[in-house]
């Protein structure tokens, strides 16, 4: 079954992101360095040999977060301020995205708190502390 997956893109913090994502979401997280996956041909400068070649998160629900830092070789292009990462779910998701919320916002820039919505949702938005926008939803029961 094919997936659908965010593909996070960092100059140099995306350890430090994922980390922070397993911490707040859990699972088993991996990670592979410029240094430790040396490319054929191309020699890694020192500078690049801390940062991520490609990292993966999966969590215990079935999602699954990746990552890569930018080496300097190659241009770094910031994630679109038309680009959000959501995390919904139904009612018995409900305790665990607000848990993901309310983790994700310590350094976060705020949006929207997580709160019942009009529609009858619980819906909320925030800017985590590495610049990337999540939304939440819970669909009502």
């Amino acid at each position: 079954m094919a997936k659908l997956n965010p593909y996070l893109s960092f100059r140099s913090e995306a350890k430090a992101a994922l980390d922070f994502y397993q911490s707040v979401l859990g699972g088993e997280l991996d990670v592979s360095t410029f240094g430790g996956t040396p490319m054929e041909g191309m020699p890694t400068p020192d500078e690049d040999k801390d940062l991520v070649m490609h990292g993966q998160l999966d969590t215990p629900g079935g999602l699954t977060i990746m990552a890569s830092d930018t080496p300097s070789f190659m241009e770094y292009v910031a994630p679109s301020a038309g680009i959000t990462v959501a995390l919904t779910g139904g009612p018995e998701d409900h305790d665990y995205i607000k848990d993901a919320y309310e983790k994700l916002s310590d350094g976060a820039t705020p949006g929207e708190p997580f709160a019942l919505a009009p529609w009858g949702d619980y819906y909320g938005q925030l800017t985590d502390k590495f610049g990337i926008s999540w939304m939440f939803d819970v669909a009502a029961g």
